[in-house]
């Protein structure tokens, strides 16, 4: 396995002496959700910290030469450089983490968490929206509880895509060229010093993979690359794109995953005996896993998948149909005829794996149903969703009422340190303690919020409004420079915005069920609300349709239009380019933070929970995680938000869009806008910041990934590692003995 001085030195050779330990810093991702290392990349170049999107390697490579010579005779940047790198050092030594401390430490890379995409920081573009960042909260709480854990995705030469809008407002889809050498990525080399090649079988031909690594902390995280001179042109843009081309990409693009991915663990030594689906893009492995296991012990197809799945958990992300993937039965036995011979088994019985019903042969593949199939432990990402889920799939276990499919729920989280400003976490480790996230109960947490001030927590709230401000018009001029204003009428028309008026964030993937035009039904109600000269209200929005989504295009286009009119011209901001920069202004500067899903078809909403842990307080129906957090939440005397309707669900989408947006507009009219205009003689409003501080004590400990983690480590991994020890670890040790010889 690749160590990590081998992954910096390059790097570090180039830098002056003093200043080698940069690379170090550089080329592990902790950087990300460490404000100190942060602080100082941008110490040495502030500028082009922000033009190179936050990539200290490309920054440390294109940093002029006098600026590094400078930093390494100064004798404070020098000081600073030695603590946090020593603070780094500590931080990978430490063994006093949760899970060594709690379940005895372990072997390294006892769990491989497959992710068809991974958001780990906006400067890795390998993500497209929750799914991915939800994957990289996942494995930067992994490396912070010390879970022996490693991750496994594709590395994207052109990632998702970058969005820019027409002068109508329409969505411009574009990208650019990834290079590795300019990320925070390493080649995964063999155990001869050279590149690791895997070879898979492809109809008529073999595609070759190469990987890149990237260290997350202490997790480990593979990323394979099919861009290699031995594939043909068509192979080689296999990994071009995130969710890009056709169905036969797709499908390509999962075997590389599920199959490839599970067979570089193997190449490098590594013998995971538990792998973790995110989503069913990676449910090819769990025939990877079979074929090792009949390999290894002789065992017979429908024995070695008994033994497989007990290592295998499954979560699944969307109510949406459209969310899965589905091959037909010529695709799948164009790309597994040969590999189901090495199975020893006929490609209908594989086929069958993937149908809701085995024997309908007319009935497409699905990698979902492949994974609940496979599985010991399947989960949804809410308790709402939980329930979805199984009344979804019933038809996999066609002898038990829905409710009674084996889908639990582990609801999602998010990774505080990576999205705390660094303002509210100085107020959490000041007021809450270092161990307010876990090992209090909930009115120990309540005790210790109450004790914030609310002059404090309304100060910092207020810078991070202005934060946001500041950055959302210099964003806008930049928008404007871009679609061909000059630069002194772009800055002009960037002055928008009142740092004084309650401010509404709206940022998430256009999908249609997510309704990012609710708000706009009435727009003559709506004009009302924001025209109030003593109670201004104003509304950024953010996000991406994807390519193919005419509907969500038609969205994005709809609200950059009102924007544009009056009255809401300079109330209303569309911001392009969403990705995990702009996200973290809107979610820790905002007042409130949107979300009006169409029930039940937001499986989850992370962006939500981001929010509230800065002490944004939530606006909602009662949909993914925010029904059960309001359910828990609701009767506090100051809850830390609102609940949009009742939970009413209507057959007739338009009649459900109508009903709720009544709601909507109450809401705003008789609730948040007079409680965020209601101040005491010091112009603090006091109601609002109890229920600032409640967000912070009921919702944040319970809503982060270092939560989610612990759960799924104890009710799905440590059981998954007792059943593999007993059934096949045996086999592990015969595959780790052959990798090393």
């Amino acid at each position: 396995m690749q160590s990590r001085e081998s992954m910096d030195m390059p790097l570090a050779r180039s830098l002056p002496a003093p200043l080698a330990p940069l690379a170090t810093l550089a080329y592990n991702l902790r950087w990300s959700w460490h404000p100190q290392t942060i602080a100082l990349f941008r110490q040495l170049d502030g500028d082009l910290w922000e033009s190179t999107g936050h990539n200290p390697v490309l920054l440390l490579q294109t940093v002029e030469r006098d600026r590094l010579e400078g930093a390494a005779a100064d004798e404070g940047f020098l000081a600073e450089l030695a603590r946090v790198a020593a603070d780094l050092d500590r931080y990978l030594g430490d063994n006093a983490t949760w899970f060594g401390q709690r379940h005895g430490g372990g072997e390294a890379a006892q769990v491989a968490y497959f992710s068809m995409e991974f958001g780990l920081t906006e400067c890795l573009p390998i993500y497209s929206g929750g799914l991915g960042v939800l994957a990289g909260d996942h494995l930067k709480s992994a490396s912070d509880l010390g879970l022996p854990l490693v991750g496994v995705g594709l590395f994207y030469r052109r990632g998702y895509f970058d969005q820019s809008l027409d002068a109508s407002g329409w969505q411009q889809d574009s990208d650019e060229d990834n290079d590795p050498a300019r990320l925070p990525l390493a080649p995964v080399l063999g155990a001869d010093g050279e590149r690791l090649l895997l070879t898979l079988p492809f109809p008529g031909r073999t595609l070759t993979a190469q990987a890149w690594r990237a260290q997350v902390g202490r997790v480990a995280l593979y990323l394979l690359d099919a861009d290699v001179p031995a594939n043909a042109p068509e192979d080689r843009g296999l990994t071009a794109r995130l969710y890009g081309g056709d169905a036969d990409t797709r499908i390509r693009q999962e075997f590389l995953l599920g199959v490839g991915g599970y067979r570089l663990l193997a190449a490098l030594g590594l013998a995971p005996r538990v792998c973790h689906m995110n989503e069913g893009h990676a449910a090819f492995l769990a025939l990877e896993r079979a074929r090792e296991l009949m390999r290894a012990r002789g065992l017979s197809f429908a024995e070695a998948r008994e033994a497989a799945n007990a290592g295998l958990v499954f979560t699944t992300h969307t109510p949406v149909p459209a969310g899965h993937d589905y091959f037909s039965p010529d695709l799948m036995e164009r790309y597994f005829a040969d590999y189901m011979r090495e199975l020893e088994t006929p490609l209908h019985e594989l086929l069958a794996l993937g149908r809701k019903v085995p024997d309908d042969y007319r009935e497409y593949f699905c990698m979902t149903t492949l994974a609940l199939r496979s599985a010991a432990h399947s989960n949804g990402v809410s308790a709402l969703h939980g329930a979805v889920s199984r009344d979804m799939w019933t038809a996999v276990w066609p002898d038990r009422p829905a409710q009674q499919s084996p889908i639990g729920h582990v609801t999602n989280g998010v990774h505080l340190p990576s999205w705390l400003s660094r303002e509210m976490a100085a107020l959490y480790a000041r007021f809450l303690g270092p161990d307010w996230g876990h090992g209090l109960d909930a009115a120990e947490r309540r005790a210790r919020a109450a004790r914030i001030p609310a002059a404090e927590l309304w100060r910092v709230h207020r810078q991070r409004r202005a934060s946001l401000l500041t950055f959302a018009r210099q964003h806008l001029r930049a928008q404007l420079e871009r679609h061909g204003l000059s630069e002194p009428r772009a800055a002009g028309e960037a002055q928008v915005l009142n740092p004084a008026a309650l401010t509404i964030g709206f940022a998430r993937r256009f999908a249609t069920y997510k309704r990012a035009a609710l708000l706009f039904r009435d727009q003559d109600r709506l004009a009302r609300i924001i025209g109030n000269p003593d109670r201004p209200v104003q509304f950024l929005f953010a996000g991406k349709a994807h390519p193919r989504d005419e509907g969500g295009k038609l969205l994005i286009q709809r609200i950059v239009e009102l924007s544009r009119q009056e009255p809401f011209r300079g109330r209303l901001i569309f911001l392009e380019d969403y990705d995990m920069a702009v996200a973290r202004f809107l979610v820790q500067g905002a007042d409130v933070w949107l979300n009006n899903p169409q029930r039940p078809y937001e499986a989850s909403g992370t962006s939500g929970m981001k929010a509230a842990a800065n002490g944004v307080l939530n606006l909602s129906t009662l949909d993914g995680w925010w029904a059960e957090a309001w359910e828990a939440a609701r009767d506090l005397p100051d809850p830390p938000g609102w609940a949009i309707g009742r939970g009413e669900q209507f057959d007739d989408a338009e009649h459900q869009a109508w009903v709720d947006s009544q709601a909507l507009y109450a809401l705003l009219e008789e609730e948040v806008v007079p409680a965020f205009y209601d101040r005491d003689a010091a112009g603090i409003p006091q109601a609002w910041t109890r229920r600032m501080r409640a967000a912070l004590a009921e919702l944040s400990p319970v809503f982060s990934t270092d939560r989610m983690v612990r759960q799924y480590t104890e009710e799905f991994y440590l059981p998954g590692l007792a059943v593999d020890r007993a059934m096949v670890a045996p086999v592990h040790r015969h595959r780790l003995t052959r990798a090393q010889d």
